[in-house]
């Protein structure tokens, strides 16, 4: 990433920035990436409390920060999340900087985090034998700039990353041990107008293709895993509107539809999937309230496990719009939208029983919590805050 690239990412992420939230819940935190895949020996399991008192009812969270942030973040911090859905605790992993997405193995043993640096990103393995104590296993080169984005293939042999700066999508082959080979392919994105900036890779659920959005090349790119060798095939380059910058895709339960998230223009555009012939677009929707004004930037996407409702984050407006999904799954309709009681909502998962939607608010450095009604899908207003620096995304274990 060039930079005025780094520096435009940077300068957008403090738009809106409005102080800190009101902390209802919270505890403080306690307080070289290499240029190929080597071993983490700087990296340590996480500080502070080990793993609650038997007996009790927690389940870990992981948080992942940025570094420049105001206050700096820690990078990647473990919470413990209680029975009523309240984080209480954030104890620090060193060794693992600017860990701006989490990814977990399919069988739960391994964490694997992106480490958003330039010019050179990286990618951390993390063994959970402890799941309270992240120990890092080994840090590889992405072999690219500033990767905001990783997914791990189903058969667990191959992690895949998106590199945003440099706009390339890398593969990586994955150690019984879970540890991070050097890259087997490296695919480049070209952009049209505007550079390739690959942001986010995904597994279609039918046919486990890897599915990368790029938002500098207005595009969906999908690939085809050759598992002998670990590189990709090219089968389809889906175009989307011309500056809409595509930033994040959600695949309904059905595996039949999908919804892509665009960053430049606020809207989410529904998308048909048959694993033969690939995407076809359908309608588009603002991602924003009727009225909203401002400058806003979307940045996560989310369907509820039923399939009923898509939640999407806007950054600038700083809340999270609720949709209802047709009983076909082809079209959305807006029910409603709800504050994040903070401000730049990059990241929020819908937490393990549903009933509560966690969002990184990374300019205001908190996760807040919104209760969830499963039912008709509505976020009420925040009820509790943990307080973490720089916060950019949360991961549930279960």
């Amino acid at each position: 990433m060039s930079d005025s690239d780094t520096t435009r990412r940077r300068f957008l992420a403090t738009l809106g920035l409005t102080g800190g939230a009101v902390v209802l819940t919270s505890l403080s935190a306690t307080s070289e990436a290499a240029a190929g895949a080597t071993n983490s020996a700087a990296g340590q399991p996480a500080t502070g409390p080990t793993t609650p008192v038997a007996g009790t009812d927690t389940t870990p969270v992981y948080l992942g920060s940025f570094s420049w942030t105001d206050p700096p973040g820690r990078g990647l911090d473990v919470g413990s999340r209680d029975t009523d859905g309240t984080i209480t605790a954030t104890d620090t992993v060193a060794g693992v900087p600017d860990a701006s997405f989490l990814a977990f193995s399919p069988d739960r043993r391994f964490l694997y985090a992106v480490n958003e640096l330039s010019p050179t990103g990286t990618v951390t393995a993390l063994s959970l034998t402890d799941p309270w104590l992240p120990s890092p296993i080994n840090t590889a080169s992405t072999q690219g700039s500033a990767p905001t984005h990783l997914v791990v293939h189903p058969d667990g042999r191959f992690l895949i990353a998106a590199n945003y700066g440099s706009g390339s999508v890398v593969v990586h082959p994955l150690a019984e041990d879970g540890s991070v080979g050097a890259a087997t392919d490296l695919v480049q994105h070209v952009g049209d107008s505007r550079d390739p900036h690959a942001h986010q890779v995904v597994i279609d659920p039918l046919d486990s293709r890897v599915i990368a959005v790029d938002l500098g090349a207005d595009s969906v790119y999908v690939y085809s895993l050759d598992t002998a060798s670990g590189t990709l095939r090219l089968d389809q380059q889906l175009r989307l509107a011309s500056g809409s910058g595509p930033r994040h895709l959600a695949f309904h339960p059905d595996g039949r539809h999908a919804y892509v998230l665009a960053e430049l223009d606020s809207t989410i555009t529904v998308l048909a999937w048959d694993p033969t012939t690939g995407f076809t677009t359908g309608a588009t929707i603002s991602s924003r309230a009727a009225g909203a004004t401002g400058e806003n930037f979307p940045a996560e996407i989310a369907v509820s496990a039923d399939g009923r409702f898509v939640y999407a984050s806007n950054r600038g407006d700083d809340d999270i719009a609720v949709f209802a999904v047709a009983e076909d799954g082809a079209s959305l309709t807006l029910l409603g939208t709800e504050s994040t009681g903070g401000a730049w909502p990059r990241h929020f998962a819908i937490g393990p029983d549903g009933n509560h939607l966690y969002v990184a608010n990374q300019n205001s450095g908190a996760i807040s919590r919104l209760p969830r009604d499963p039912e008709s899908g509505l976020l009420s207003p925040v009820d509790a805050t943990t307080e973490v620096p720089g916060v950019c995304v949360v991961a549930f274990l279960d």
